[in-house]
């Protein structure tokens, strides 16, 4: 009966699909209507082949048991894992890309046009690195580290391969979007509405077995990294319904109207936008942390009481601190100035997570000078800590009147993603890849040493490079003659920063043969032989 459904399912969305091509408003709802119906038409005939032939003998049933593993889950681990490296240098190849079509813009190709231009590729590159490389990163890790912390399989059956495969489909469905032009505008928050009740749907679905797989545990304890994960999933799905709030124009287009507009949507946009940042990229990357780093160093985590304090205290100031995005604009300076004060005092329980992380390492700091991993791990942890310092001070106005609209407050981003959240997922895929295939260790710990070296110096080329310029541009755009007039144009400003927009494509260029090296190293792993059995991922019950 339950087949029957899928089938009638796979066919309806199949059939309404191919109406959403044919009626289709605008170039992207046309392509993703295309895609989705060959999608549907695909998973029909999978469905089909899978219904069991009358009279024919069954399959013996396999167990963990029969193994003798665990019974883990890890099939969509594996998955993520793959789809982590992958997405990564999707990222960080667009990325370096605009970075010289700054610099050089005969780089915007003639005959691209539009699809890729500057205006198209950016936001592309900030999805493909935050959500497909982050997002997957998470995903993965959540599944790998609340089994283990909670000695129970993933709940729902599989649900978790419909929330890895629903996740690839909402990032090619919002990168296609962009090359074609669908876009809400809003930064973090760019997809259009089907794409947004899509997500919806995949994120819903993921809380459902992170949470169903914590109400299952044998384990009394629910694990520090679990808070972590738990609090960025719940705030993530709250803060994305309520910033894409829209209404479509047409059900057969991608355009839509926002229900907020004027300052209420400016004010509604960073509160999102922000904690994205803080639940997304903080939050959920300190889950990762509170598991990762205490298992490499072989270490227990310094202090359980700082991970309460740090973790309460995030979750409460974080929600808050969006408006100082919005200093000397139509919000009312009582407004800006709350999210200032807030972002401040963030500066206290964000340095409380680092510190933990760092002391962790008590009694085994030797591993930093032998173990490419652990080094990786620590200097995430100081580029997260260096981020939530600058971040905070950035934020009080003063300062914000100069490093507003400016390259500093790039750098500031891509020092604390390409540093913090970039580093710790590097060392995640390293400390999964042999585990989850059954290896001893990684094919070379070598090219994790020189993925490390280039990441490192990729990141401070890019960060310094950002930094230098941007407070260069603050001053230029305030500086004035004897009459009060502005001396320098906009041009002039662009004209200023040539060579640290080269600097800043170098770095670019680093950051991403580093990340070519660990696609290497993974590859010749997994590839290597066995060397010890392999959890399995078992069939859903």
């Amino acid at each position: 009966m339950i087949d029957m459904v899928k089938l009638i399912l796979f066919a309806l969305i199949a059939f309404f699909a191919a109406l959403g091509a044919d009626w289709a408003r605008d170039p992207a709802y046309m392509v993703h209507a295309v895609l989705i119906m060959v999608l549907a038409a695909g998973a029909f005939i999978w469905q089909l082949r899978q219904i069991p032939v009358e009279d024919a003998p069954a399959a013996p049933s396999v167990s963990a048991q029969a193994y003798g593993m665990r019974d883990y889950m890890d099939g969509p681990v594996r998955y993520g894992v793959i789809a982590t490296a992958f997405w990564g240098v999707v990222g960080f190849l667009v990325g370096t890309f605009i970075a010289l079509q700054l610099a050089f813009p005969v780089l915007n190709i003639d005959w691209a046009q539009p699809y890729a231009n500057f205006g198209r590729l950016r936001p592309l590159h900030t999805s493909a690195v935050i959500f497909a490389f982050g997002g997957n990163a998470l995903i993965a890790s959540s599944f790998y580290i609340v089994q283990r912390t909670c000695a129970a399989r993933l709940w729902g059956g599989n649900t978790a391969w419909f929330v890895f495969w629903g996740y690839q489909l909402f990032i090619v469905l919002a990168a296609t979007g962009y090359l074609l032009g669908a876009t809400q505008s809003k930064e973090y928050a760019e997809p259009e509405w089907y794409i947004d009740i899509w997500l919806t749907i995949v994120w819903l679905a993921y809380l459902a077995v992170f949470f169903g797989t914590i109400m299952n545990r044998r384990e009394r304890h629910i694990y520090v990294a679990n808070w972590f994960f738990l609090a960025f999933i719940i705030t993530v799905a709250m803060l994305h319904v309520v910033n894409n709030l829209a209404i479509p124009v047409s059900i057969w287009g991608s355009k839509s109207v926002q229900v907020f507009a004027g300052v209420q949507d400016a004010m509604t946009q960073w509160w999102y936008g922000h904690n994205a940042v803080g639940f997304f990229l903080t939050a959920g990357f300190l889950g990762m942390m509170y598991y990762f780093v205490p298992k490499q160093a072989g270490r227990p985590v310094y202090s359980y009481k700082l991970s309460i304090i740090h973790f309460w205290a995030l979750i409460f100031l974080y929600i808050w601190a969006g408006p100082h995005h919005l200093h000397y604009t139509a919000l009312p300076d009582w407004a800006a100035s709350l999210g200032m004060v807030f972002s401040i005092i963030l500066w206290m329980p964000s340095w409380g997570g680092m510190i933990n992380g760092l002391m962790t390492l008590e009694g085994a700091w030797d591993k930093i000078r032998t173990d490419p991993i652990i080094r990786m791990f620590v200097a995430s942890l100081a580029f997260y800590g260096m981020s939530t310092f600058e971040g905070p001070m950035m934020s009080i106005r003063a300062v914000n009147s100069l490093s507003h609209y400016t390259d500093w407050t790039i750098g500031h981003v891509h020092s604390g993603a390409l540093g913090w959240n970039g580093l710790i997922t590097f060392g995640a895929l390293y400390f999964l890849t042999p585990r989850l295939w059954g290896r001893t260790q990684m094919h070379s710990m070598a090219a994790i040493n020189l993925h490390f070296w280039l990441a490192t110096v990729g990141i401070v080329l890019y960060a310094a490079s950002m930094w230098v310029t941007g407070i260069m541009e603050g001053l230029m755009w305030r500086e004035v003659d004897a009459n009060g007039f502005l001396v320098n144009s906009f041009a002039d400003t662009v004209e200023a920063k040539f060579v640290m927009y080269v600097i800043r494509a170098l770095g670019g260029v680093l950051y991403l043969a580093g990340g070519a090296v660990m696609v290497w190293n993974m590859w010749m792993t997994i590839r290597g032989p066995k060397s010890r059995p392999v959890t399995v991922a078992l069939p859903a019950e």
